[in-house]
């Protein structure tokens, strides 16, 4: 073999494997960033206020509380989210969040509740289009004291390639026409192999509101794991929120929880609704046992003779063939009474892949 020849195999070798190398590293060199760049947020034992206010709920009086995950304020019915089969990552521009922001406002208006609980409100994220919806939210409501904790903040998901998810910073928001004297936030337990990278960090949030005659009205505001192994640690973080209920509750003072509990609140969603739950882990019955001797009750939101869900899979636009379920809904101890019964609004999941619940009630004397 001449020695042109072998100088030009060699030069052949050279362009494919030098190549091949730079992406090798860099895939390895992000997988690396992404690993080490995980980290909780911890407990934050006094989160801001913002807008104090000093009103106090009274008893014997009805107030209406509203939940909704709004989604990151991307999710109109012809969206699909690539976590649960669909094809898309973020919002298809900024323009597109603020005008599903604007909806879910309008929504909030002209239900009028005195307490409102939001999840997967985005700060500053990627997939939201750096859209500050903590302010914007603040902004159109300013009638209200509000409360804001960061459930996680990730890295850089360089997925979907077309148009990839990036890094989020997004939170629960709690807002009260009643004045909140403290607010802290609570780190959950989570998955402690490598599904953590994909649930990400978890917390629920604790406002304390005082009232009338003396007493305390504590909210509690969460969102539960979704994307987990089994299912299991959802189980595991209600029980540690409900262990901190069950203080409250022994302390004398009204406690309601609310938010997106991502387990099936009906038993059997897939049957109510139609569309079986085909190999939905995380879609699990809500466990009852765990509610034993905490003096919490279960509120699932749900009319029997016009059922409407509370959130849809959305693994494409939304459709009739779609697996929907009830995982919004609410808690409650017994010296609040739920008046009538709670609710689903539909809305059609025309601003999310929930739509908002709503329960009014009032507090005991």
């Amino acid at each position: 073999m001449g020695t042109k020849t072998r100088s030009k195999k060699k030069t052949i070798l050279l362009s494919v494997f030098i190549p091949l190398g730079l992406i090798l590293a860099l895939a390895l060199g992000y997988v690396a960033y992404f690993v080490l760049s995980y980290h909780r947020v911890g407990d934050q034992p006094e989160l801001e206020i913002t807008n104090p206010l000093t009103a106090e709920p009274a008893t014997a009086t009805e107030y209406k509380l509203l939940s909704y995950n709004v989604g990151f304020c991307t999710y109109t019915p012809d969206f699909g989210f690539f976590m649960d089969g669909g094809k898309e990552g973020r919002a298809r521009s900024a323009a597109a969040v603020r005008e599903v922001l604007a909806g879910i406002v309008d929504l909030i208006r002209e239900e009028d509740p005195d307490l409102i609980h939001l999840q997967e409100v985005d700060k500053r994220s990627d997939r939201a289009r750096k859209v500050d919806q903590v302010a914007a939210f603040d902004e159109a409501l300013p009638d209200y004291t509000s409360v804001f904790a960061v459930n996680w903040d990730s890295p850089y998901l360089l997925y979907p390639f077309t148009g990839p998810h990036g890094a989020a910073l997004t939170g629960i928001k709690t807002y009260s026409r009643f004045g909140i004297a403290s607010a802290s936030r609570v780190e959950l337990p989570v998955e402690t192999s490598l599904m953590k990278l994909v649930d990400l960090d978890r917390c629920y949030t604790v406002s304390r509101v005082p009232t009338e005659n003396g007493k305390t009205l504590v909210l509690y505001n969460f969102h539960l794991s979704a994307y987990t192994s089994d299912g299991t640690i959802a189980v595991e973080q209600l029980e540690k929120m409900l262990a901190d209920m069950k203080n409250e509750v022994e302390a004398g003072n009204y406690v309601i929880g609310a938010g997106d509990f991502n387990k099936d609140l009906l038993e059997d969603s897939g049957a109510i609704f139609g569309v079986p739950n085909d190999g939905y882990n995380w879609a699990q019955p809500f466990p009852e046992d765990v509610l034993e001797g905490t003096g919490m009750l279960l509120v699932a939101p749900y009319d029997p003779d016009a059922p409407v869900a509370s959130c849809r899979n959305a693994d494409g636009p939304y459709n009739p063939e779609q697996f929907r379920i009830t995982i919004d809904g609410f808690l409650v101890s017994g010296n609040v009474t739920v008046v009538g019964s709670a609710r689903v609004i539909d809305t059609g999941f025309a601003f999310s892949d929930h739509n908002p619940v709503e329960m009014t009630f009032t507090l005991e004397p």
